[in-house]
C-alpha cells in the first residue's frame, strides 16, 4: 500500500517503525544488518519525524512505513519487501513475494503480527535467542572446506590401499583393460563415456600416484590452500576413479563426495591462502548448502517409504538390520541383542528423524541448531553399529550448514566479515541457482508426477553422467536374512580350506570390527555379491586366486596356501545369522552359519577355464 508523503525524502529511503515494540527493535536490527546503510531506520518516536516525512503517527504505530527517495509511502509488508529488496542477494526473491497473490498473503500475516507483536516478539527470542541479527556463516564456511578435505584424504588414502588389486592390470577390474576396449569402440568420443584423466595412462603406477597427488590435494585443503582450485582439481581426480571404477566405486556416499564437492566449489572462498574473515559467503550460497543438507537427509527416509518394504512398515527393520548390514562393527552384536521394543522405537525415530528433521535447515536458528544436534547424533549411532566408510563423517560435514558462526564462537561474537559483491557475487550467485536447479530437477524426476522442463531434465542429465547428481536413501529396502560367500581353496579336491577376508564376516568366533573411514571394497561388495548370482567380477577374482596374484591377495587376510596357487577354488554359500548371548556365552561363537550350497563349483585354472574367465569382461 502506498501514498505521498508531504515532501520529498531524502536519499537513502527511510523506514519508520515502533520504538517501544520489541519485537519491530528486533526485525529492524535484522534488516539492518541486511541492508547496511542503503536504508535508513528511524523510530517514530523522533522529534518532527512526521511532520517532515508527512507519516502519521497512528499509521506508524499500526504498521512501519518506508518513504522512498521520491516521497512516496509504503506501509505494512509492502513496506518490509522494498525495504529488503534493497539487500544484496534479495533483490528477486522480494520482488517474486510481492506477486498479487503473494503479496495479499503476506499482508494478512503483517496484519497478524501486528497484532500480537507481544506473542511474536516472545516466540521470536525463543527461536533465535538475545542477539536477533543474521550471524555470519564464514567460519562454518571454513570448517566445511576443510571438513571436505578430510573427506577426500580418507577417500584417497582408503582407494590407495586397494587400488592395484581392484584396478591395476592383475586386479579385478583393470581400469586400462576397460579404456582400451572404450578407446576402441568409441574413438575420440571415449571421454563422454568415461571422463578420466586415465584415458591418457592407466598404468599400475599412475592409479598409485592419482591416489597421491590425492591425498596432498586433501591436505591442502585442510590447511585452506587455494580452496577452488583444489576442490577442482579433487573432483575431477576421484570422478576419474568413479567413471571407470564400476562395481568397486558405484556407492551412494561415491556419488555425494563429488555433489559436494561441486557445491563445496561454489560455496569456497577465493584466493591463495583466504582466512575465513576473508569475506562472508553469499546468502544464495549458504541457501544452497542447506538445500543440499535438507535433501540428501530427507530422500533417505522418502525412500525408505516409497519403497514398500515391510520391515520399515511395520517399524521392524532395525531388528534385522544390525545382523544383516555389510560389515557390523563390534557394538553391532550388541544392538541386536537389545529386546524388540528397543528396534521398533529405534525405527520408528529412524524414519521421524530423516524424514523431518532436515526441515529444520530452514528454520531459525535455534530449531537449525536442534536439527544438527538430531542429525549427527543419528549419524554417530549408525557409525557406532556399521562401517560405511566416510559416509557417516561425510554427513556430519554436510550437517555443518544447519549452524552459523554464534554457536561454534560463543565466548566473543566475532565481527562480521566484509560481503562478497560484484561480479564474484554475481558468478556464485549464478552458480548456486544453477545447482538448485539441478538437484531439484533430479528430486522431481525421481518423485515428482509432473513432467519437467526440457532444459532441466538435460541439465540433469549432463550432472548424473558427471556422476555428481545423485539419487539417494542407504538401504530402503532392509535385507533379513544374511547369505556369506566363503572361498575355499584346495589342491586335491577333497580337502578344503578357507580364504579369510579382513573384515566381513568369515569365521563365526570373529566378530565385527572397526574400520571406517577406510572402506574395503572388496569385503562390501561380497556381501551384495551373496544376494544375487555370481557378478562377472566374481569369476576374475576366482581366477585371481588359481594365480595367486599378490595384489589381489593383499586385499585378503589370509590365504591358505600363502602366495602359492592352488590347483583348485570354490565358494560356498551359508546363511550367517547373530547368535543371542546365551549361545555367544556357550560356544563363544558370534554367529551362527548353516551351509546352503555351492555358489560357485570347483574350477581349475587350465586353459578351457583361462578362457572362461577371461571371457567375462567386467
Amino acid at each position: 500500500m502506498s501514498r505521498r508523503g508531504g515532501i520529498r525524502a531524502v536519499l537513502p529511503p527511510i523506514l519508520v517503525y515502533e520504538k517501544h515494540c520489541v519485537f519491530c527493535r528486533r526485525a529492524v536490527l535484522r534488516w539492518k544488518a541486511r541492508t547496511g546503510s542503503r536504508v535508513l531506520y528511524l523510530p517514530r518516536e523522533t522529534p518532527l519525524l512526521p511532520r517532515l516525512l508527512g507519516v502519521s503517527s497512528r499509521a506508524a504505530r499500526r504498521a512501519v512505513q518506508l518513504v522512498e527517495t521520491d516521497g512516496t509511502i509504503y506501509q505494512g509488508a509492502e513496506a518490509v519487501f522494498r525495504t529488503l529488496g534493497r539487500a544484496p542477494g534479495l533483490a528477486l526473491i522480494t520482488r517474486i513475494a510481492r506477486l498479487p497473490v503473494l503479496r495479499w498473503g503476506a499482508e494478512l500475516v503483517y496484519r497478524w503480527v501486528a497484532r500480537h507483536r507481544p506473542l511474536v516478539g516472545a516466540i521470536d527470542r525463543a527461536l533465535l535467542g538475545r542477539d536477533p541479527t543474521p550471524p555470519s556463516s564464514a567460519l562454518v564456511r571454513s570448517l566445511f572446506v576443510r571438513g571436505m578435505g578430510a573427506m577426500y584424504l580418507a577417500a584417497f588414502t582408503s582407494l590407495g590401499a586397494q587400488v592395484r588389486g581392484l584396478y591395476g592390470r592383475r586386479g579385478l577390474l583393470p581400469i586400462a583393460e576397460l579404456l582400451d576396449r572404450g578407446k576402441a569402440v568409441l574413438g575420440d568420443d571415449a571421454w563422454k563415456q568415461y571422463p578420466s584423466i586415465f584415458l591418457a595412462g592407466a598404468s599400475d603406477e599412475a592409479l598409485v600416484r592419482a591416489c597421491r597427488a590425492g591425498q596432498l590435494l586433501s591436505i591442502g585443503l585442510m590447511l585452506g590452500l587455494a580452496p577452488r582450485p583444489t576442490l577442482f582439481a579433487l573432483w575431477g581426480l576421484y570422478l576419474s576413479f568413479v567413471s571407470t571404477g564400476r562395481e568397486f566405486l558405484s556407492f551412494q556416499w561415491d556419488v555425494l563426495l563429488l555433489e559436494t564437492g561441486v557445491d563445496a566449489f561454489v560455496v569456497a572462498p577465493s584466493g591463495l591462502r583466504p582466512t575465513f574473515r576473508a569475506e562472508e559467503p553469499p546468502w544464495p550460497a549458504v541457501l544452497l548448502m542447506r538445500w543440499h543438507a535438507l535433501r540428501f537427509f530427507c530422500e533417505a527416509g522418502i525412500a525408505k517409504v516409497r519403497s514398500g518394504d515391510e520391515t520399515w512398515r511395520a517399524r521392524t527393520a532395525c531388528r534385522f538390520h544390525y545382523g544383516t548390514q555389510p560389515l557390523p562393527t563390534p557394538l553391532a552384536w550388541t544392538a541386536h541383542a537389545l529386546p524388540r521394543w528397543c528396534h521398533r522405537v529405534s525405527t520408528e525415530l529412524a524414519l521421524d528423524i530423516e524424514r523431518w528433521s532436515p526441515l529444520l535447515a530452514f528454520a531459525p536458528r535455534r530449531l537449525r541448531r536442534l536439527g544438527f544436534a538430531v542429525l549427527v547424533g543419528l549419524q554417530t549411532l549408525i557409525a557406532a553399529t556399521g562401517n560405511y566408510g566416510f559416509f557417516n563423517a561425510l554427513s556430519g560435514v554436510i550437517s555443518l550448514w544447519l549452524l552459523d558462526d554464534a554457536v561454534l564462537v560463543r565466548t566473543r561474537p566475532l565481527p562480521r566479515p566484509p560481503r562478497t559483491s560484484g561480479l564474484k557475487r554475481a558468478l556464485i550467485d549464478a552458480g548456486a541457482a544453477v545447482l538448485f536447479a539441478a538437484s531439484l530437477g533430479a528430486h522431481l524426476l525421481r518423485y515428482g508426477r509432473r513432467a519437467v522442463p526440457e532444459a532441466l531434465t538435460k541439465l540433469v542429465d549432463f550432472g548424473q553422467r558427471a556422476r555428481s547428481l545423485g539419487a539417494y536413501g542407504l538401504f530402503a529396502s532392509m535385507t533379513t536374512e544374511r547369505p556369506e560367500i566363503v572361498i575355499e581353496a584346495s589342491n586335491d579336491d577333497v580337502e578344503w580350506a578357507e580364504y579369510s577376508f579382513r573384515y566381513k564376516p568369515g569365521d563365526p568366533r570373529r566378530g565385527g570390527r572397526w574400520v571406517a573411514p577406510h572402506q574395503p571394497r572388496l569385503d562390501w561388495q561380497m556381501w551384495f555379491a551373496a544376494l544375487s548370482v555370481p557378478p562377472r567380477w566374481f569369476y576374475r577374482l576366482l581366477q585371481r586366486l588359481l594365480e595367486a596374484s599378490p595384489d589381489v591377495l593383499a586385499l585378503l587376510e589370509h590365504a591358505p596356501f600363502g602366495d602359492r596357487p592352488p590347483r583348485f577354488v570354490r565358494a560356498v554359500l551359508y546363511d550367517y545369522r547373530m547368535n543371542d548371548r546365551a549361545t555367544r556365552r556357550r560356544t563363544g561363537e558370534y554367529w551362527q552359519r548353516t551351509r546352503l550350497g555351492l555358489y560357485v563349483p570347483p574350477v581349475t585354472l587350465n586353459e578351457r577355464t583361462s578362457r572362461r574367465f577371461v571371457g567375462a569382461r567386467v
